[in-house]
């Protein structure tokens, strides 16, 4: 890992490029949260942190589909200049059930979907790689995902209680009335960790989606607004996560412009 002076040169990948998001379409939304495209600016490659957000993502680039597990701190990629990632985001609880695999086994990976063994994915390959326009290959992206829900079993509604439930801050004791071990053991199935981790990890969230709202807020309001118990417990826990200070986070989503 690099030294506190490199860290805070670190770059958010939603301020790195082009990122846009989108509602799924009604076939999907019991699967997949969001999809999105991220395009890279061209230039330098960028030192790009990708930070843990509780998810996991499927992902598509140069045609090919890659399985990015849950992150337990962030990731650094090598991302080429002008490289356009599409992605979809499960939605919590669909992931395990969609790869047949427990989230524990994908923490801080990212594996070729057709190692996790996932049937017609050299298809689905094949069909990306003959579309050569971006645009298209994001519309391609998104109806063969509908096309392969089809064949696919609702999600268990647990895994969505336990993630709304900490993503509002609210207490996860005799939430669906099951032991705490159970709970545990549902939270690594579906998100590859623990509760304490994933309660880390939705708070450090909801620090990022303030710094974007918020503009100049000061930082122990931030604090105390995202959740955490004073200011020092938020520059230790962004810092462990993220790689980065809460200050530079800040001043690189807070003075991010709306497009008009």
């Amino acid at each position: 890992m690099a030294s506190g002076k490199r860290n805070d040169l670190a770059m958010l990948a939603a301020s790195a490029g082009r990122y846009s998001e989108y509602a799924p379409p009604p076939a999907l939304r019991r699967h997949f949260s969001r999809l999105w495209s991220h395009t890279m600016h061209d230039g330098p490659p960028a030192r790009v942190a990708i930070v843990p957000d509780g998810y996991c993502d499927l992902l598509c680039i140069n045609g090919r589909l890659v399985v990015a597990g849950p992150d337990r701190t962030a990731a650094f990629p090598i991302i080429r200049p002008g490289a356009t990632v599409i992605g979809a985001r499960f939605a919590p609880g669909a992931a395990a059930s969609w790869l047949k695999t427990p989230l524990s086994a994908l923490v801080g990976l990212s594996v070729p979907l057709a190692d996790i063994g996932r049937k017609g994915t050299a298809e689905f390959e094949a069909r990306l790689g003959d579309c050569p326009d971006p645009s298209a290959v994001v519309a391609l992206f998104g109806r063969m995902l509908e096309e392969a829900a089809r064949d696919e079993e609702m999600p268990t509604q647990d895994a969505a209680v336990i993630f709304a439930a900490v993503n509002n801050g609210r207490p996860l004791s005799g939430l669906l009335d099951i032991s705490e071990r159970q709970l545990r053991r549902r939270c690594h199935h579906h998100f590859g960790y623990g509760t304490k981790t994933l309660e880390r990890i939705r708070r450090f969230q909801r620090f990022l989606d303030l710094c974007r709202r918020s503009g100049k807020m000061p930082l122990a309001c931030l604090a105390l607004e995202a959740g955490f118990a004073d200011q020092a417990h938020m520059t230790r826990e962004v810092g462990e996560l993220s790689t980065l200070t809460p200050a530079a986070i800040l001043g690189q989503l807070g003075m991010r412009k709306t497009p008009g």
